[in-house]
């Protein structure tokens, strides 16, 4: 297999050293991460029963959680109105929106190879050699 032009082995024999880019696929790749990322990037600033409506798949308490490591990490700021009743809404960071080129080019990938991927499992779990 050719490996791509752009991409350089490192020499160390630390995976988490050979592979520059394992600590972006634990910030960004987390589960939820996407899903919270995406949302906010396409519908701007978002409270929490917002976003809970629009990813509907996650329960609060993780919701809240992941929230805190993205704030934690500078991928989304949250704003606290100290009103009755407080209001907190989150929206995505200049850092996290710096991601929208790499989550554009994952959509890109996506739309013209998960088909193959489809098929490639297909083809894998039909092989009765295995």
């Amino acid at each position: 297999m050719a490996r791509s032009a752009t991409w350089t082995a490192l020499p160390s024999t630390d995976p988490e050293q050979a592979c520059p880019i394992a600590p972006v696929v634990d910030i960004v790749f987390s589960r939820w991460t996407t899903p919270i990322l995406w949302t906010l990037n396409m519908h701007g600033r978002q409270r929490f029963v917002e976003l809970e409506r629009r990813i509907t798949a996650i329960t609060p308490k993780v919701l809240t959680q992941r929230l805190r490591q993205l704030e934690r990490d500078g991928m989304i700021v949250r704003t606290y109105h100290p009103e009755v009743p407080p209001r907190v809404e989150y929206e995505i960071s200049e850092l996290g929106r710096s991601l929208a080129p790499l989550f554009a080019n994952l959509a890109e990938w996506a739309t013209a190879n998960l088909a193959k991927v489809d098929l490639a499992r297909h083809d894998y779990d039909s092989d009765t050699a295995r």
